[in-house]
């Protein structure tokens, strides 16, 4: 059975969905929850670099287009996780599992990359910090970000590509909450262990080409780091990797547990959860991440939630407060 004489009408059914309705209130509140934090939290980063001038420097670039694309990164799945809690049915036409399986790796590679680019970034200013102004410019800037979505993108829809050209078998039950690559593969028939190492080398490369260009990076930069005779030097070198550090190996972490390794080892309620973590919780702490550990990103969200308090007091002031009684308000003068 191939591509084209396969009904896009199709029909997935997921079955990790909880089966009681007081488990399905309490998972439809918590994932509302989060998504709600993870828009909020993104949202906040980005603005505040948009905001502050201070803040317009590459590696406040990167973290925003970061946060931007783990923005779009969740609204591929988290929505339609909740609209399926809601739902009777729980399923997904073929075209539309495809679809959401480009979009969720593009967007994922997307972010592997981005963390790359974060990382030559630290490499650029620590090991050569005369010739980072001029090394890392604004148009490079902007080409790597640009790279990395067009990179992941690609990568993606050819693997989905090839995912959804193998015949599945009758059974066409998905044991998760969205259509990602293992539960879908175990769907497939006739010679799938061939199909599963195909998979899985396309898999490794699009993971471990960006966590090759993070290693020798932080290579370089150790081996820079070192060699400063200062502690108080050193530690200032190396808290401005931390963070993103931090955010590397939890990415990397979830990302190789549920794709570095044969499909055909199934771990259902494991690989659920693993799942979870990596579509919610980690756009959900990277900002935290980010914040707590940058003073700088602390003072600016400081500023732009004041702004925005102070406009929201203001409009209910002017709602509430007749324009006449400010006479200045009205332009007329009590000389």
């Amino acid at each position: 059975m191939t591509w084209e004489n396969r009904s896009l009408l199709m029909e997935f059914v997921f079955l990790a969905y909880p089966s009681h309705s007081e488990l399905r209130v309490l998972f439809f509140l918590g994932v509302s929850l989060i998504y709600t934090l993870i828009i909020s939290g993104n949202v906040l980063i980005v603005v505040a670099i948009q905001t502050e001038a201070r803040l317009h420097t590459p590696m406040y670039y990167f973290l925003g287009s970061l946060s931007a694309v783990e923005i779009c990164y969740t609204a591929v799945v988290v929505p339609h996780i909740l609209a399926n809690i809601l739902q009777s049915e729980k399923t997904i036409t073929l075209l539309g599992c495809a679809t959401q399986m480009i979009f969720f790796l593009g967007l994922g590679s997307a972010d592997c990359f981005l963390l790359a680019a974060m990382a030559y970034d630290r490499y650029v200013a620590i090991c050569h910090p005369l010739q980072y102004p001029l090394i890392m410019t604004l148009t490079l800037c902007v080409r790597l970000v640009v790279a990395s979505v067009v990179i992941g993108l690609l990568l993606s829809l050819q693997l989905v590509a090839f995912i959804f050209s193998l015949p599945f078998c009758q059974a066409r039950s998905i044991e998760h909450f969205f259509c990602d690559v293992p539960p879908v593969m175990r769907l497939v028939c006739a010679n799938s262990h061939i199909h599963e190492q195909s998979v899985l080398v396309a898999a490794t490369l699009a993971i471990t080409m960006p966590f090759f260009l993070i290693a020798t990076s932080y290579a370089f930069i150790v081996a820079a780091v070192l060699k400063i005779r200062s502690a108080a030097g050193r530690h200032r070198a190396f808290s401005t990797c931390s963070s993103h550090l931090t955010v590397v190996l939890l990415q990397y972490g979830c990302c190789a547990f549920i794709y570095l390794r044969p499909y055909s080892i199934c771990y259902p309620k494991q690989d659920q959860f693993i799942s979870l973590v990596y579509t919610s919780g980690t756009p959900l702490l990277n900002p935290l991440i980010y914040s707590l550990r940058n003073s700088e990103i602390m003072g600016t969200l400081g500023r732009v939630l004041t702004r925005i308090t102070r406009r929201g007091y203001n409009l209910s002031g002017k709602s509430l407060v007749p324009a006449h009684s400010n006479p200045q308000a009205t332009g007329i003068s009590l000389s």
